[in-house]
């Protein structure tokens, strides 16, 4: 009796230790929620398109232990300069921003926003992410986990009345920039620039602060920008005038504290190839973008090569002052621009 009662207990034991392997297990497996931050309206392009879905699928991936909510539209307060030190102070876990909107902070990032040095956002943003890990990573962005790097397709000017239609045009608009280097662009073009966020813009528009803007085609129905001026510049050849540099950035100390199954699952959805995903998708809705505009009475200005060229030899200026101001820094910026055009080069199908 005593042997059979023995082994009940140990039985009884046996089930309760395995209970609470069970339940201790639950607990390393509980999910994470991690809050993504960031400024444009939910229905805009990127966030529609690219970051939630990309919020999906590290959910799908990850089992259902990853939980990423976005909020949209600066919705959890502040303003999108404030985004980065959101992320780095753990206000958020994640934040989809510009670095350029913090001025100075992140020089080596302004190379790829140098006019004419973009071929497509696809090739530009892969080439982004690998210098990020060779010359950005270590040098400017402690305290953040970089999860991705791209930029946006070309950049188009967009302007009330006639517009621009040849350099001597940009003198004296006012047109909104959205960096320190763009705006510098502008700046030498001959405009009266003024720096804001996107979101900003339609207003900053219908009451005439500024008479047009620099965007991509891809946002512009998400801003109603079609309405509010009259023509779209673009230009020819196989550079861009302009691109913006973006992160989707982390809490370093937030990454650091997950499971390393559950690092691997961001890690599996961000890095090289999911940057020139991240380009080539939002590039991808410059064309509806641009059919909007079409389907107006708006006039759309294409700059021939000839034209162009004058543009580039004032664009020159900037690139000098830029590397004058990373050498300031004790930064070599003709050696990061000159690395960056080879990491282009070599990207560009």
């Amino acid at each position: 009796m005593k042997k059979r009662n023995f082994l009940k207990s140990a039985a009884a034991a046996a089930l309760a230790l395995s209970a609470l392997g069970a339940s201790s297990f639950g607990v390393a497996a509980q999910e994470v929620t991690l809050r993504m931050h960031q400024f444009l309206p939910e229905q805009a392009n990127v966030p529609a398109k690219l970051l939630i879905p990309w919020a999906e699928k590290v959910g799908k991936d990850s089992g259902g232990r990853i939980k990423i909510e976005v909020f949209s539209s600066m919705s959890l307060g502040g303003t999108p300069p404030q985004l980065m030190d959101q992320a780095r102070d753990g206000v958020v876990d994640i934040v989809w921003t510009l670095p350029g909107y913090t001025p100075g902070r992140f020089p080596r990032a302004e190379v790829f926003e140098l006019p004419f040095t973009m071929t497509n956002a696809e090739a530009t943003s892969r080439s982004y992410w690998e210098l990020f890990k060779s010359d950005m990573e270590a040098q400017e962005f402690q305290g953040i986990k970089i999860l991705a790097t791209w930029v946006h397709g070309p950049g188009v000017i967009h302007a009330k009345g006639e517009g621009v239609r040849k350099l001597e045009d940009m003198q004296g608009k006012k047109l909104r920039g959205p960096t320190r280097v763009i705006n510098g662009l502008l700046a030498e073009l001959g405009a009266e620039p003024v720096g804001m966020p996107v979101p900003a813009i339609p207003e900053a528009l219908s009451k005439g602060v500024i008479d047009g803007t620099v965007i991509p085609w891809e946002v512009t129905p998400a801003l109603k920008i079609a309405e509010l001026v009259d023509t779209h510049t673009e230009f020819s050849g196989d550079r861009a005038l302009y691109t913006a540099a973006f992160v989707l950035a982390m809490n370093q100390a937030k990454y650091d504290s997950l499971p390393d199954d559950l690092k691997k699952i961001l890690d599996d959805n961000t890095g090289a190839d999911f940057s020139a995903y991240a380009g080539k998708t939002q590039a991808s809705f410059d064309v509806p973008g641009r059919e909007i505009a079409e389907a107006t009475d708006n006039e759309i200005v294409v700059l021939d090569d000839a034209e162009v060229a004058r543009w580039k030899e004032v664009a020159e200026k900037v690139r000098t002052n830029w590397f004058a101001e990373m050498d300031g820094k004790g930064i070599d910026g003709k050696a990061l621009y000159a690395k960056a055009q080879e990491l282009i080069a070599k990207n560009t199908k």
